[in-house]
């Protein structure tokens, strides 16, 4: 009579449970293109067993013609390791565009078996992103600071002799000094709000329930802007507090909703989806922390406008990308700079019908309360008005 320990799946050798503990995906390719093993972020990413991987062919998975499979020969005929980048192994079945970083070697102690990593972009790409917005934010705040210097002071002497002029000027000239006045208050406008770029105050920051903040943001939308867009919430309770500045992270979501506000105007059925998050596993280095930090909270704001045109897509956070005719591309500059500055992440997928801004941040911890990550490395900027939003 057989015991329940008989039926019991064995355990995984040392090798096997290493390479089950690794995040990306690790599979080996026998001599005839058949899978002969892999680990468990494969099961994942492929979302197939290991039990069915096993008796497929590696073409049977990835696009016809993928350039993995050119790589495995080359691998094959030179017997030394190749590496490959941003390469899309999205299929109907898996999804599109699921861009991945290739890593091909031999296996010396096998012949002819081939070792194949992936690596999702995704991941990469979060931490490319994050480098940039912070420089470009550098950038801009010390435009900032030229500009106020340079520009301000001048424009109040154009603006002052325009009002001199006007006393003594015709009606058909007053118009024109009623131009000059009001080109230079438009101009005055654009530099205070770059001026928010270079204000690197300490900022006070603590515990933050992300959904009271969220809630907040929804009650002003539905106020005005948003009033006649429906609002979707999929919140996970549970969810720890966030270590932010409360005041800021109103600022940011309410300029991701004002966004996603005006890209459904003429959209009949515009619907913003709030949802939050607990996504283990993405660390991020931070400027002034000498460790890595974990950021497991996923806050996204998700619309079903048009989407974002692809040639903006990935300079979407850059300063003065914007694409409305009268915006100053400032606003999402300034949120990339908030959540940069809290040691975040935010990034942007989009195509028709669904577009997605999706932060990630660290969770509050008791043992660093009292830790003020922005007097390293500088604040974000000043908070904003409930009725100011992305321009």
């Amino acid at each position: 009579m057989s015991s329940a320990a008989d039926h019991r799946r064995p355990l995984p050798s040392e090798s096997d449970a290493i390479l089950d503990a690794l995040p990306n995906p690790v599979l080996m390719i026998g001599p005839d293109g058949k899978i002969v093993a892999a680990n468990i972020a494969t099961e994942a990413f492929f979302d197939i067993s290991t039990q069915f991987l096993k008796r497929q062919s590696l073409k049977e998975l990835v696009p016809f013609g993928s350039p993995l499979l050119a790589l495995i020969d080359q691998v094959r005929s030179s017997n030394s390791p190749v590496n490959e980048y941003k390469v899309d192994l999205g299929t109907p079945r898996m999804g599109g565009d699921r861009q991945v970083d290739l890593h091909v070697a031999p296996l010396t102690e096998r012949p002819g078996h081939i070792v194949v990593m992936l690596q999702e972009r995704s991941i990469a790409d979060k931490m490319d992103r994050q480098l940039t917005h912070r420089s470009a934010a550098r950038s801009v705040i010390a435009l900032a600071a030229m500009l106020a210097h340079e520009i301000k002071n001048p424009l109040s002497g154009i603006r002052g002799a325009a009002q001199l002029l006007e006393q003594q000027a015709s009606s058909e000239d007053r118009m024109l000094t009623r131009l000059i006045c009001d080109e230079a208050d438009r101009i005055v406008t654009l530099v205070d709000r770059m001026e928010v770029f270079g204000d690197e105050r300490p900022v006070v920051r603590g515990p933050v329930n992300i959904h009271s903040v969220l809630d907040h943001v929804k009650r002003l939308a539905q106020s005005g802007f948003a009033r006649n867009i429906r609002f979707i919430e999929d919140y996970d309770p549970s969810l720890p507090p966030v270590l932010a500045n409360q005041d800021q992270l109103v600022q940011v979501f309410l300029n991701l909703v004002k966004n996603a506000a005006e890209a459904l105007i003429d959209v009949p059925d515009a619907e913003i989806q709030l949802t939050t998050a607990f996504r283990p596993g993405v660390r991020l280095s931070v400027p002034g922390q000498k460790s890595r930090v974990s950021l497991p909270l996923e806050f996204c704001v998700k619309d079903n406008g048009p989407g974002v045109p692809d040639d903006l897509l990935p300079n979407l956070f850059d300063p003065f990308v914007t694409t409305k005719q009268t915006g100053s591309g400032l606003g999402l500059a300034l949120v990339a700079k908030i959540i940069g500055d809290h040691g975040g992440i935010i990034e942007c997928e989009s195509q028709p019908r669904k577009t997605t801004f999706r932060v990630l941040m660290p969770m509050y911890s008791t043992s660093v309360k009292h830790a003020d990550p922005s007097s390293r490395d500088g604040s974000a900027g000043k908070s904003s008005s409930a009725s100011q939003g992305a321009k």
